[in-house]
């Protein structure tokens, strides 16, 4: 019985030992562990702050490199200074050149991602007949024409109810897009491509249509008042019900174009294309109207009231 007695005393000592020396490890690992963490979070926190980590590498570089120099500095001091001195005016030099290119491509760079940022958001609502889409759409229009871009894909683009007056979109594609009840007043649509574009009851007054393709284009019930579509393409274009008194329609091509109940008072109609008497039947008034000599002999024979003569 001593003998187990003891035997088990040994045993009870040797596990206690035991778990001490773990207890002591685990407490050594976790302080380790623990100092490691510690350093690794100074190190990503001084990381994290730009200005921080460029004042501390400025720090040990002049370290080293003024310990290194010490013995230039104590032998000969005056000219080794004049040396620093002309490589300082050599290192301001380079640093405003390269200064001023970094920031150049640096801005340029900003610049050309914002655009390319504004075109993707409009690609991202194109299609998307709401609300938002059409204000959001008309938002990175704007901001598009302060960066001087204006040729702009539209294409199927919902804008109906929304305000582009003043904007300029010259040369854009707005094929099939729907500005519905928007207001284009003296907005820049020359050379746009705005084919099967719906712009029913929406006000162009004084817009600039000048050589645009609106082949199938909605204008019914538009304000198109001094309206200038010189040189369009108005192939089969509604204009039912439309105001375009005062509107340039010179060297047009209206072949099989809608005039039904418009209001052409004082229009120019000068040189127009492919326009037949069938169409000025229609319009609701052609008083003051222009048109080519041999046509107007025709208005003022067949449809005398319409031109009040």
């Amino acid at each position: 019985m001593p003998g187990i007695f003891f035997i088990r005393k040994i045993t009870f000592v040797s596990l206690v030992q035991r778990n001490s020396i773990n207890s002591v490890i685990n407490v050594a690992m976790q302080k380790k562990k623990s100092l490691k963490q510690r350093l690794q979070d100074k190190f990503d926190e001084v990381v994290e702050k730009p200005l921080l980590t460029s004042f501390i590498v400025l720090v040990c570089v002049a370290v080293v490199v003024l310990s290194l120099s010490l013995s230039y500095y104590i032998e000969d001091f005056h000219g080794f200074f004049g040396q620093i001195l002309s490589q300082a005016h050599g290192m301001i030099f380079d640093i405003a050149v390269i200064g001023i290119l970094i920031f150049w491509l640096n801005q340029n760079g900003e610049i050309r991602q914002r655009i390319r940022t504004y075109k993707d958001e409009i690609d991202d609502f194109r299609l998307w007949e709401s609300e938002e889409a059409a204000f959001r759409t008309v938002g990175n229009i704007k901001r598009l024409n302060r960066h001087k871009i204006y040729e702009i894909n539209l294409v199927n683009c919902h804008l109906a109810r929304t305000n582009l007056s003043h904007v300029n979109l010259k040369a854009s594609n707005l094929n099939s897009a729907n500005l519905s009840n928007s207001s284009l007043i003296e907005t820049n649509l020359e050379n746009t491509r705005l084919n099967q574009t719906n712009l029913e009851n929406s006000n162009l007054n004084q817009a600039n249509l000048t050589g645009a393709y609106a082949s199938g284009a909605i204008f019914k019930d538009a304000f198109l008042i001094k309206s200038n579509f010189e040189g369009a393409f108005l192939i089969k274009t509604n204009f039912k019900n439309a105001y375009l008194m005062e509107a340039n329609l010179q060297n047009s091509y209206l072949m099989g174009a809608d005039f039904e109940n418009a209001s052409l008072y004082k229009a120019d109609l000068r040189g127009a294309k492919g326009l037949t008497m069938e169409q000025l039947t229609k319009a609701k008034t052609l008083y003051l109207a222009k048109f080519d000599d041999e046509l107007l002999e025709q208005v003022k024979a067949v449809i005398p009231e319409l031109v009040g003569s």
